[in-house]
């Protein structure tokens, strides 16, 4: 009773304490959900219509699209810049498909298989003549091909994983296809159905011929606001406030932008490092000249240009390489050259100079074994029988799993590779050196290839060279030398003021960037920027980011955000939309002025007494604003006054146009001698009118409200 009567005694003080540890315990899972909604943000990379993406699902998207570029192009690896045009590419049009199908959605617009299958069996959409089923003869997309390798792909999935695995790329690309022709016949469907929205009639028609047709000279008297002297002219406040609320819907911005001042410094190769990587280059050109196999050369000297051992055309080498081969005698061995407009040294050796196909038709049948010796036995049989029969070819194949059917390759398929290995290389050259209807039996390490060429097609000259094309690079105590030296002027200036007034002392200069973008890939076109571009995003103004190591390896840089642009309408303090305001206040004033000293003016005569321009300008029509040399500008209000004078008059009233103030006469109207087509007319007026509303994806996607945060993972 005693412990109960303390604790009825100290009820107030327990209350409290439990309210508070029930404060803490809410308050803590608050911060779980915030923390939790917070890390679910910052998985979501974009947000089209209410409906989230994750990174994920983006980024599988863009690995999807990475494999078709790479099977189609024939890479195995992309750029830092292709990635981003990839990624790009994958975001343009997940957002364009989403609103379609949004719109057509609501609209009952759909694509059924049947129409799938009639867009497959009509083999005419230009991305089906990308696939691999395409029948070599015709040229044309084959559907049967394609039913045929489905079947057999579903076939070896049970039968044959390990085939099976090599028919995946294929398969996944068609997928993509058939994807992305769905995708594009809706998007037609959209676009055809708004296109039936807009018509003509017989009198628009005739309109619009007239305007296009009845031209007029006219003799012009010009007062142009270069006359005016801009110290006569007086802009208040209250007038540059009121041509902004005038002016305003201009100034409307859909997405957040940042004005930003930066330094960098881009480190180059001393004296001294270029010394010795000549010497070095010299060294390497020498060991060329008598090199049986100049690959290992080629890969200790660094060459950005792969030795691949096989003809290729011209284009397949670097623009000055290609330049230059011509010039170079077979076997000859060029002195070492630098190239200061992509900082090389070069060196080439031009091995064999040949004219060659460029497309070859072939039939092949890979013969493998338990055994080297047993492939060989086996394709020794082989080349018997078909030497014997050449009718026997589809029976032998079929017999070894293979169709042996005809197919072409060509040159643009192997040229740009970054390797080739022996086999391959001995089939290549086979290829390029085999006569229409050769047979050969091609031994390979891991078995034979029975090869027969069919046709050869476009003869052109191709080489094989073997290119030194080495970066001057700079040294790890040159980099050392710059990067301590810029990171001592970043630690000693941690405001924009500090950086700015010592940048003459350490030999930079402190540059500005305005409207930069989030979904920008790079910053002052410096590769490998992109947690420069994330921090400039997420700093304040007058923040001072870190010292970034970027390029490619050889840049360095630092940033502060001088000013943040939130979407919505930029205000008449932002210096770019006072400047604009100001210069249209400044045309209003001016053409007050102008106004008044034309008023009365009756004749041209007058107008050049009164201090105007005279000049003569012929062909001025409705459809177009004429031209006014003397103003330097486009004058459409002028067309228009022209339009609705009649010959021999006299302007009833000065024109106010974007150069200055105008009087006329006209002295002569006259038709073009075009013929009037009324069917022609309405459709060019249905055309104009679609082109009009051409910007309707620009409307769905301002109407969408979307998140763009891809900067935040790449």
């Amino acid at each position: 009773m005693a412990v109960l009567g303390k604790i009825r005694s100290r009820g107030a003080l327990l209350v409290g304490i439990i309210g508070l540890g029930l404060f803490a315990f809410i308050a803590e899972e608050a911060v779980r959900s915030c923390d939790s909604a917070k890390n679910n943000e910052r998985q979501q990379i974009a947000k089209v219509l209410g409906e989230k993406i994750s990174f994920q699902e983006f980024q599988a998207l863009v690995d999807e699209y990475t494999d078709v570029v790479k099977m189609t192009q024939n890479k195995d690896n992309l750029s830092e810049q292709e990635i981003n045009q990839v990624r790009d590419m994958v975001w343009n049009t997940y957002v364009q498909s989403a609103l379609i199908s949004n719109e057509a959605k609501k609209l009952g617009l759909t694509v059924t298989d049947d129409e799938v299958r009639d867009i497959l069996n009509q083999g005419t959409n230009p991305m089906l003549l990308q696939t691999p089923f395409v029948n070599q003869q015709t040229r044309r997309f084959d559907a049967n091909a394609l039913k045929q390798f489905i079947n057999e792909y579903k076939k070896v999935q049970t039968t044959s994983p390990q085939q099976a695995e090599q028919y995946r790329p294929i398969y996944n690309f068609w997928q993509f296809v058939e994807k992305t022709l769905r995708q594009q016949t809706l998007a037609q469907k959209y676009q055809t159905l708004l296109a039936s929205c807009f018509l003509s009639n017989p009198i628009e028609a005739k309109q619009s011929f007239e305007e296009e047709n009845t031209e007029a000279d006219i003799q012009l008297a010009a007062f142009t606001y270069a006359s005016v002297p801009e110290k006569d002219i007086t802009i208040t406040d209250a007038d540059l406030k009121n041509k902004y609320e005038e002016l305003k819907p201009r100034f409307k911005q859909y997405e957040e932008t940042r004005d930003l001042k930066y330094v960098s410094v881009q480190v180059k190769a001393s004296s001294k490092d270029r010394t010795a990587l000549n010497k070095q280059i010299n060294d390497y050109a020498t060991q060329l000249t008598t090199a049986e196999d100049p690959a290992e050369i080629i890969r200790k000297a660094n060459s950005t240009v792969a030795y691949l051992g096989i003809p290729v055309l011209k284009s397949a080498f670097p623009s000055d390489i290609a330049q230059q081969i011509d010039s170079i005698a077979v076997g000859a061995t060029t002195a070492v050259k630098e190239n200061t407009q992509d900082n090389t040294y070069n060196v080439i050796k031009l091995i064999s100079k040949q004219e060659l196909p460029d497309s070859v038709e072939f039939q092949a049948i890979q013969v493998g074994g338990e055994t080297v010796d047993e492939a060989h036995n086996r394709a020794d049989s082989i080349m018997k029988a078909i030497t014997a029969d050449a009718n026997q070819w589809e029976t032998l194949a079929k017999k070894y799993g293979q169709t042996g059917e005809k197919q072409w390759m060509t040159t643009q398929q192997y040229q740009y590779a970054t390797g080739i290995n022996a086999e391959n290389k001995a089939f290549i050259n086979a290829l390029n050196t085999m006569t229409s209807g050769e047979l050969r039996n091609i031994s390979t390490p891991s078995g034979n290839i029975i090869l027969k060429v069919t046709d050869r097609k476009n003869f052109q000259t191709k080489y094989v060279a073997a290119v030194i094309k080495t970066r001057i690079a700079f040294s790890d105590d040159t980099q050392n030398k710059a990067y301590n030296k810029f990171s001592q002027y970043v630690s000693e200036n941690q405001t924009l003021e500090g950086l700015e007034k010592s940048a003459k002392k350490y030999g930079y200069h402190v540059l500005e960037l305005q409207d930069v973008r989030s979904s920008q890939h790079i910053i002052a076109n410096i590769s490998g920027t992109h947690e420069a571009l994330k921090w400039a995003y997420e700093a304040e103004v007058g923040e001072v980011s870190p010292l970034y190591e970027c390029g490619n390896n050889d840049s360095f840089l630092v940033l502060v955000v001088t000013k943040i642009h939130k979407k919505g309408y930029r205000t008449l303090d932002d210096a770019m939309v006072k400047d604009m305001v100001k210069a249209e206040v400044m045309n209003d004033k001016k053409a007050e002025i102008l106004m008044a000293k034309a008023k009365g003016v009756k004749t041209i005569k007058a107008a050049k007494d009164k201090g105007a321009q005279i000049v003569e300008v012929p062909q001025v029509t409705f459809a177009a604003p004429a031209f006014v040399s003397i103003a330097g500008t486009s004058e459409p209000a002028l067309s228009g006054a022209v339009a609705a004078t009649k010959v021999g008059q006299f302007s009833a009233n000065a024109v106010k146009g974007n150069g200055g103030v105008y009087l006329f006469q006209v002295t002569a109207k006259k038709n073009r001698g075009q013929k009037y087509d009324q069917k022609s007319y309405e459709e060019r007026m249905a055309q104009r009118a679609m082109q009009a509303a051409g910007n309707f994806m620009q409307e769905l996607y301002v109407n969408a409200d979307i998140t763009d945060n891809r900067y935040m993972f790449f």
